[in-house]
Formats: C-alpha cells, structure tokens, sequence
C-alpha cells in the first residue's frame, strides 16, 4: 500500500518562520493523518493551528519542509491538486453583495465543476444546508448562522476528499451548530477526511476521533481522546486541553 492510499495528509519535516520573527515557528514538524479520519487540531490562542491549516492548504509556503495530501505535494501545486481538498476557513470566503445561489456559481467554475455539475451541487447544497428559501437573496442579509452555511457549502461544492475547517461553527446558534456538525458527520461516512480546529472543546468530543495538541508550534499529544483522557486522568477534552497547556491567559 503506498503513501496516496494511507495518508490524506502527511507533514514533512516542516520548517517555518514569519518573517517578522512574532508567531508561532514550527521546527522540523511531522504529522500523519490517515484517510477517512476526524481530525482535531486544538491549543491554546498563539499554538499554531490556523498557520498550519494554512500550510497544509498552500495559504503559506513553508521555507522547508513537505506538506502532501492523498500523495500530491502542495508546494508548486496545481488545479489536480486544489481539486482533492475544500477549505472552510473562520473568515467568511463570499461576495456578500452576492446570492447563495450566485456565490456557488462562481465558486463552483472556480473549483473546475460544469455550468450542469454546478447547477446540481447548488441545489442539492441549499437544500441540505436549509438554504433553498433564501437562494436568491443577497447573502449580506443573513444571520451569522446562514452565512456559516454558505460558507461550507462553498468549501464543499467540488466534493472536495479533504475538508479543511478552522472554527466552522462560530458565532451560531444551537441549532446551526447541530446541523453543520450532523453534516460534516454526513460527509465523512461518505469517505471525505475531516481536519477541524475550533474552540468548541465539547463540539470536538462529539467531531473528532483523533486529535493532536498543539502548544508553540509543537505536538503535545496525539491520538485517540478517550485514551488520551486515560492516560491523563482526565474526563473531557477540555480537562486534557487545561491539564497539557496549562491555565494561564493566552492573548
């Protein structure tokens, strides 16, 4: 079995530094992460989890090091390779002055999809994500909550391998909530490899079945919770979370 039918994502050795010398650096960093797994990044403010989201997607080059989904490298990649992930980032990533429907349009020929192949994931998506009432409205009208679903329903219009989420859920309210996460459950029983950060400590319990702590731009611990919490004496993620980072304030 090669590497492309193990691993959706494998960190390489990975070197990088701002170049203003403030951040997080990560130092010869290794990270694999399985096929069809929910994976957990989480750490404190400061740790490194939305910059290596955003290596692991090409946002940011790292100055050594390989980053290589399903096989491919990132580095110098090309539209095969944007094709294999989604990326739902915590910043809303749509024309606001734009429909639901319009913003899947555009974002659907952007991911390489047809005009037919486009028009279907639109309504199939709006329909999922309870937004087939609203898609001719302009999106800068919407709750906070609707525009969290638009925002997934763009990162997963392509029928992405890898979906990438960096807080996905928030600002919601509970029942929003409820709903993205059912659906993203959804979507990894149909074989898609979830890499998830958020602050939603009791939302990754139900999410995550592999998780990696983060501190400083290092692994702290990995593996499964319910061994890590073992292992820890600890009975929540959050009670690892406090007892691996410490409870000082992290600005």
């Amino acid at each position: 079995m090669g590497v492309a039918d193990q691993y959706a994502v494998e960190v390489n050795n990975l070197n990088f530094r701002y170049q203003e010398n403030s951040g997080v650096n990560f130092n010869g960093l290794n990270l694999k992460i399985p096929k069809g797994e929910r994976f957990g990044l989480f750490g404190p403010n400061g740790a490194g989890k939305t910059t290596l989201m955003s290596l692991m997607t090409g946002l940011l080059t790292a100055q050594s090091g390989d980053v290589s989904l399903l096989g491919q490298s990132i580095p110098g990649k090309g539209k095969q390779v944007n094709k294999l992930f989604g990326f739902v980032p915590q910043d809303f990533s749509f024309y606001q002055e734009l429909t639901p429907a319009e913003n899947l349009e555009f974002f659907g020929a952007w991911s390489g999809l047809s005009k037919i192949q486009t028009r279907q994931r639109t309504d199939e998506l709006l329909q999922i994500l309870g937004l087939a009432d609203v898609r001719n409205k302009q999106v800068q009208q919407f709750s906070g909550g609707m525009k969290r679903r638009v925002n997934l329903a763009i990162g997963v219009i392509h029928q992405p391998k890898v979906l990438f989420l960096d807080e996905p859920t928030v600002g919601v309210d509970v029942q929003t909530r409820h709903a993205i996460i059912n659906y993203l459950l959804q979507l990894n029983a149909e074989g898609t490899t979830l890499v998830y950060t958020s602050h939603q400590l009791s939302e990754a319990e139900d999410l995550c079945n592999d998780i990696a702590l983060f501190d400083q731009g290092t692994i702290i611990a990995r593996g499964d919770l319910q061994s890590l919490m073992n292992d820890h004496q600890q009975e929540s993620l959050e009670g690892l979370f406090l007892n691996l980072t410490g409870k000082n304030f992290r600005d």
